[in-house]
This record gives structure tokens, C-alpha cells and sequence, in this order.
């Protein structure tokens, strides 16, 4: 199972790929300040090496936080406005609605015994700097360990400035003391492969780190050219790239200014080809794939035909890195993106190739929109989340256009982007941007207001969400915009919900069920049949609210690939049925609920299905179960700040459950059980829940009888073969069918059941107990 897509779990810290040169002395001193500072700035140019070092002492000190270490990296980030979003993300935080992204942080934090790396923070310095000081005061046991190309200059701020790496006398010194002349010799061998220092070259590699004033990004870089130009010619090339200051030491000069020389001369080095898409790939804030190059890099001065061949020169030049990501994806190192934007505006192209950037993720937006339900959710959900730090971007340039509905269009069209990551403070502030800047009555108006008041309902903020709603639905109609009234109704019947006015709910989904009819909107119409099945759920009416869920299920089809409302559909399923007292019902829906919600990352949808579980457990006098399930659902509710809504019915049945376990177990085993179930990690939680009922992490699996009942006729089938050890290739062949439709059925199989492997769906085919009990 899923739960997320992010590379590193939060307090992970990145490894080390290529051996670590020197600087023992560095790493010892700054270990012993993070012994008596709580802040400490390691400062230095860049390409000097600030990331790598803090991230190398972080891991050697790691055993004296209790509650560990967390990389924050800025380097992506260019508003300093969501700095505290990054933090969060960085922590696994999620957004708490009614509180700001900083106070979910400072709540975080409050008693953490914990070090955080705020990692490149020059272009965020005053932000980073309130940031620290704030931390300093208010959270006592946090230390800060920042990397920056200057200090903070914050109370209680030790400043660390590391040096370019030492360059010895001959190369005779070198071995084994980390040196410059030791990265040299061990980077060149990684590029030629033999290469050692010799009696022949020593002197000549002496004289090109010197020349390169020891700093490593500016060795690495040198020693990629060693591929097609001779030591003795790299020397050349740089004698008249370098000014030096008579009689002193190149260390007196700006460190920046020694990595742009180095910069300028792989610049010099590239074909005019690889200049102008090295300019270009400034844009991308963070990883790219190449179809991204070729929609925003090409054009007739560099035809889309020859990007590929021209992004291939840079990868080898290490101007162009493979990112550490599934998929083939690239990066830039931070200076060298900085220097390719710098030729960017120099050029004159920067609005042109911005415009590119925006018009492709605003096309990738607006599918997602469009075809919100097609098979590929999934797949261009987690295409989308990869590229968020494009987004921003994207957004970011969107909004210095004159015309404010470009980034209009592109804000409103991630609603189920927005909604599906849980980002709901995120949105709200770009919602509010468009806003600010849309102010006439447009359809970019109307539809910004509509989707923050779907967004923020899920906050609690309803009173907000009504009035949005109310200024929405009249620009609506005056422009003729159906479809978008439609939906407007929608996000008002949701806040109604909530609010627990469900008569008024009633009326509004009368009214909506209309015009969604007239214009076919059948997103509008199955995320209705959800809503509406809620509300009678609300209202007590258990089997009307299942109905209108498998009306809905119908609309979508079994066998389309939709996840985000078909895991709702379940859910509320689920919560009917375990009001009208169905429990079997009720544990077969909620089951396929959670496993759809966790693969997709869902935490609220995952809180909601972790309570209903808990009621079920509760109702089936399984008090220990029950408390546990409570504790997870807590934690969950706690961390994005939500509460159950619809207020008054899901209240009762909570404080129903916990009364009786409390009950049951006496108050100090209901502590016990809740405690030990909010500190479960979360994948352990969703494999209990879907997991026999009786059994706490470890128990017995689901019978094979129900769960294959959950799978569609095609579904049973496959899996029949999983069982007999076919790839999905081999399944396409024997089913003739394509090799992505078996793809899609063998995902559908995992999720419905709760499973993480092929083998697993093979053993619970055969009827084999693959778990043994507590």
C-alpha cells in the first residue's frame, strides 16, 4: 500500500552517494557547537560544500535528539510566505484548519528535543531568520543548524564559516588528508577511469585546484572535461579566467565570484545548443522530466527534435544531474540554475519560456480537472504531486502576468489536486491571491470563490465557505455558466452538511441534481450522490444514504481506475451501514474505503475510515481493538487539524464508542490502548484495519471468501493467475487484454484488499494463513 509519494519519510536524512573528503576538523567543531548553541549558521560560498558537511556532523550527532533530525530544504522554494508550509511538509505535518501553518509548526515543536537543518537559505534570508528566532524563542529544546551563503544575523546565532578545501604544496602530500588535491584524484578516476596521481601530472594537478582556489563544485565540474580536453590544456583555459589580488590569497575574493569563473568556462565549453536550454532549465524549481523540457524548452531556436540530444550533452558536462526519483527524472545544482537564469534574462526570452512553463502545467491542470474521474487519477494525481515545486513556480510567474486569469485558470483547475493532498492552508492562499486580483464578476471570480468554499468546508471554516458560495452562484448564472453553477451548489450542499443544516442541504441538492442533469456533469454528478448519501446518513437514514452511494458506484463503473470519490462512495457506505446496524456490510465497505484512501495518501479519508472502524470494533465488544483504532483516528485528526463533520450524529457515535470501551476496559487500559494506538505508525494501522476484526497488528488476514467478493468478475480472474505466478505481461497474453489494463487490475486488487504484494494476493487466493496471531 501507499501512503504517500515523498522520496524520504520525514526525519530521514538524504546518503551519501560518493565518498566524503576531509574536513575532519570542521565536522569535530561543529559537532561540539551543537553541543552548547542552539543555533549555528554554517556559512560559506556556494559550491563550497555547506549542505554536505551539515548533513555528514547532523548524522554524527543524531544520538543526542530524542526526537530525531529533519531536513528542511529551501533551495526549491521561492515565497517566502510558505516557508512555514515547507517546514511542515519537511516534519509530515499536516494543515490544521483554523491555525496557521506556523502555529501547527511552533505546536510541533513546543516540547521537541529535536535538530533541524534549514538547508540554503540565502534567497530566504530574512524569512529563514525570523523563522530561527522565533524557534529560539518559543520552542527552548529545538536547535537550528542552517546552511547559508551569509549569516542570519539573529540573537543567539553562532556563525561557522567553512573555507574552500586546502590546497598542499605537491601532490606528494596529498594521500589521506583530505585535501583538494585528494577530491581532484578521486573525482577524475570516477571520469577517467585509471587516472592516478603521478610524478608526471602531480604538478599540474596542483596548479589546477590552486587555479581553482580548492573549491569542490568548481574540481568537480573541472574533472568532468577531463573526458575530452588534456590536464594541461584545462590549465590553459583557465589562466585568464581568474583575477588574482597581487601578493594575497584568492580567499580574499568573493567566494561566488570564483564559482562563477568556473561556471563561465562550462559555459564556455557548451555547444551553443546546450547554452540556450541550460538558460531555459532555470525555470524548473525542481525536478524535470524530459517531456517537461521539451514543452517549455523548445521552440524554433531550439526545435523540440534536437532537445533530447542537447539535454544528454548537459547530463554529461554535469551541468544536468538524475534526480534520485522514480521515473526519469533531472535536476540542477542550485548555482548552476542560478547562473542558467541569469542568461535567461539576459537573453530576453524569460517571459517567453515562463509562458511555456505556465501554459504546460495549466494544461496538465486542466485535464486533471476535466477528467477528474478517468482511469489515470492516479497516475497524473502523483505526476502532479512529483512536480509541486513547479506548480509553485508555474503559480508564482502566473501572478506578475498582467492578465490575472492566467493564474487564475491554473490555481482553480488543481481543485483536486488541492483536495486530494490535503492542502487546504496552501490553496487557500493562492485561492485568496486570485482573489485579490480577480475582482470584477468573471467566471474566474465566481469559481476561485467556489472552490475555496469547497476546500475550506473540510477546514470547519463554514461561515466563510456560505458566503463564498452566496457571492458565487449569481456571477454564475448572470454569465450562463451552468456547469459551474452546478458545482457551486455542490460546495454549498457540502458546507451545509457540515453545518448540520440538512434541510437546506436537501434543497440545494434538488437544485443541483437539476442543472448537472441538463449539463451532464457527471464528476458534479457522482460527488453529489456522495454528498447527498452523507446527509442521509446525518439524518438518520441509513438505507436511502446507501442507495444514492451505489448509484454512484454505478455512474463511475467497477472497472475504471477513479479512486479519490469511489474510497468516499465506500466510506459513507460503511458509515450507513454500521448505523443501520450491518456490520458485516459495514466492515467489507470500510475495508475497500481505507485501502483505496491510504494508497492515494488521503489522511483525512483515512481518519474518517480509522473512526468508523473504531464504532465498529466498539459495537462489537471488542473494547481493546477499539480503543486502539481510537487512538490512530485521534492522532490522524490531530495532525490535520479536522474534526468529524457533520457535527451532532458523528459526535454521538463517537462518544457512543468511546464510552463503552472506556467502560470495558477501565480508564487506565482505555489510556494504554488509545496511547498505543496514536504512537502505531500508520502503515501498521491500515494493515490491522484491514485485517481480521479480532486482531491488533499481527492478527489473522480477511477470509478469502468475503474479500474476493469485494473484486469485480474480471478482477477474481486475475488474481486467480497471480496465483499461478504470472506477470502482468503473461496475464495480458492469457486474458487478451493490454498489458496497462492488467496493470490497472493487479493496482485495483492490492488496494480493494489491503494488500502490498503479489504473493500476498496469491496466499489469500489459496486460503493460506500467511500471519500468525498475538
Amino acid at each position: 500500500m501507499t501512503l504517500g509519494t515523498f522520496r524520504r519519510r520525514p526525519g530521514e536524512l538524504p546518503r551519501d552517494v560518493t565518498a566524503f573528503i576531509g574536513r575532519r576538523t570542521e565536522q569535530s567543531e561543529l559537532a561540539a557547537l551543537l553541543t552548547g548553541e542552539r543555533l549555528v549558521t554554517v556559512t560559506g560560498p556556494g559550491g563550497v560544500g555547506k549542505t554536505r558537511l551539515s548533513l555528514r556532523v547532523a548524522d554524527a550527532v543524531k544520538e543526542r535528539f530524542a526526537d530525531g533530525i529533519c531536513l528542511i530544504e529551501l533551495s526549491a522554494l521561492r515565497d517566502p510566505e510558505l516557508l512555514p508550509h515547507t517546514a511542515c511538509t519537511a516534519l509530515g505535518l499536516p494543515e490544521k484548519a483554523g491555525q496557521t501553518q506556523l502555529d501547527t509548526l511552533l505546536d510541533h515543536l513546543q516540547e521537541r528535543d529535536i535538530l533541524l537543518i534549514l538547508d540554503t537559505c540565502e534567497h530566504l534570508i530574512d524569512a529563514c531568520a525570523g523563522l530561527a528566532d522565533i524557534l529560539m524563542r518559543e520552542t527552548p529544546r529545538v536547535c537550528v543548524l542552517a546552511t547559508s551563503r551569509q549569516p542570519l544575523d539573529v540573537p543567539g546565532e553562532h556563525t561557522y564559516m567553512i573555507a574552500p578545501l586546502p590546497v598542499p604544496d605537491s601532490a606528494a602530500l596529498a594521500a589521506g588528508s583530505g585535501n583538494a588535491i585528494e577530491l581532484f584524484a578521486l573525482c577524475a578516476a570516477t571520469v577517467v577511469p585509471g587516472f592516478q596521481l603521478t610524478e608526471a601530472n602531480g604538478d599540474q594537478v596542483v596548479a589546477l585546484c590552486r587555479r581553482l582556489d580548492g573549491m569542490p563544485l568548481a574540481i568537480e565540474l573541472a574533472t568532468v572535461r577531463l573526458r575530452a580536453v588534456p590536464l594541461e590544456q584545462l590549465i590553459e583555459r583557465l589562466e585568464d579566467r581568474f583575477r588574482l589580488l597581487t601578493g594575497g590569497r584568492r580567499t580574499a575574493l568573493p567566494r561566488h565570484q570564483t564559482l562563477r569563473t568556473t561556471i563561465d568556462w562550462s559555459h564556455d565549453l557548451c555547444t551553443p545548443e546546450e547554452r540556450v536550454l541550460w538558460a531555459r532549465l532555470s525555470v524548473f524549481a525542481g525536478s524535470f522530466d524530459m517531456e517537461a523540457v521539451e514543452e517549455v524548452c523548445a521552440d524554433d531556436r531550439l526545435p523540440v527534435e534536437t532537445v533530447m540530444e542537447t539535454l544528454i550533452g548537459l547530463v554529461d558536462k554535469s551541468l544536468v544531474l538524475l534526480a534520485d526519483e522514480p521515473g526519469a527524472r533531472y535536476r540542477q545544482l542550485d548555482t548552476i540554475r542560478e547562473y542558467g537564469a541569469e542568461q535567461l534574462a539576459r537573453s530576453g526570452e524569460q517571459s517567453a519560456v515562463r509562458g511555456r512553463q505556465i501554459a504546460r502545467f495549466h494544461r496538465l491542470a486542466a485535464y486533471f480537472d476535466e477528467h477528474f474521474i478517468d482511469d489515470d487519477q492516479v497516475e497524473r494525481y502523483r505526476a502532479l504531486r512529483r512536480d509541486h515545486a513547479n506548480l509553485r513556480a508555474a503559480m508564482e510567474h502566473a501572478m506578475l502576468l498582467p492578465d490575472p486569469n492566467v493564474a487564475a485558470d491554473l490555481i482553480n483547475a488543481l481543485w483536486g489536486y488541492w483536495q486530494i493532498s490535503c492542502l487546504y492552508t496552501e490553496s487557500r492562499y493562492w485561492l485568496g491571491q486570485v482573489l485579490h486580483r480577480c475582482t470584477a464578476p468573471s467566471r474566474q471570480r465566481a469559481r476561485a470563490l467556489g472552490v475555496r468554499a469547497y476546500l475550506i468546508a473540510f477546514q470547519g471554516d463554514l461561515d466563510t465557505a456560505l458566503s463564498d458560495c452566496d457571492e458565487a452562484l449569481p456571477i454564475a448564472e448572470e454569465l450562463g455558466e451552468r456547469l459551474l453553477a452546478g458545482r457551486i451548489l455542490l460546495y454549498r450542499h457540502l458546507a451545509l452538511c457540515f453545518a448540520g443544516r440538512l434541510g437546506e442541504a436537501a434543497d440545494t441538492a434538488e437544485t443541483a441534481l437539476k442543472i448537472m442533469d441538463e449539463v451532464g456533469d457527471r464528476i458534479g454528478l457522482v460527488a453529489l450522490d456522495a454528498q447527498d448519501g452523507y446527509r442521509h446518513h446525518l439524518a438518520g437514514e441509513p438505507e436511502e444514504a446507501r442507495r444514492l452511494c451505489e448509484h454512484g458506484l454505478l455512474r463511475l463503473g467497477h472497472d475504471t481506475g477513479e479512486r479519490w470519490l469511489r474510497g468516499y462512495l465506500y466510506y459513507i457506505t460503511s458509515a450507513a451501514l454500521f448505523g443501520k446496524g450491518d456490520y458485516e456490510g459495514c466492515e467489507a465497505a470500510g475495508r475497500t474505503a481505507i485501502g483505496i484512501k491510504t494508497e492515494l495518501g488521503d489522511m483525512i479519508g483515512t481518519a474518517y475510515c480509522l473512526e468508523t472502524h473504531a464504532w465498529l470494533a466498539a459495537a462489537r465488544d471488542r473494547a481493546q481493538r477499539a480503543a486502539w483504532l481510537l487512538g490512530a483516528a485521534d492522532r490522524l485528526w490531530q495532525m490535520t487539524g479536522l474534526r468529524l463533520s457533520g457535527t451532532v450524529v458523528m459526535e454521538e457515535f463517537h462518544q457512543s464508542a468511546t464510552g463503552a470501551v472506556l467502560a470495558a476496559l477501565g480508564e487506565k487500559r482505555f489510556a494504554e490502548q488509545r496511547e498505543h494506538g496514536a504512537r502505531t505508525p500508520l502503515e501498521k494501522v491500515v494493515d490491522a484495519a484491514l485485517a481480521d476484526a479480532d486482531r491488533l497488528p499481527g492478527g489473522a488476514p480477511m477470509a478469502c471468501g468475503p474479500a474476493m467478493e469485494l473484486l469485480t468478475r474480471r478482477e477474481r480472474e486475475v488474481a486467480v493467475l497471480l496465483r499461478e505466478g504470472l506477470s502482468n505481461r503473461e496475464i495480458a497474453e492469457r486474458l487478451h487484454i493490454s498489458k496497462r489494463t492488467a496493470d490497472t487490475h493487479v493496482e485495483h486488487i492490492l488496494a480493494k484488499l489491503g494488500l502490498t504484494s503479489r504473493a500476498k494476493v496469491a496466499e489469500l487466493v489459496a486460503g493460506v494463513t500467511t500471519r500468525s496471531g498475538p
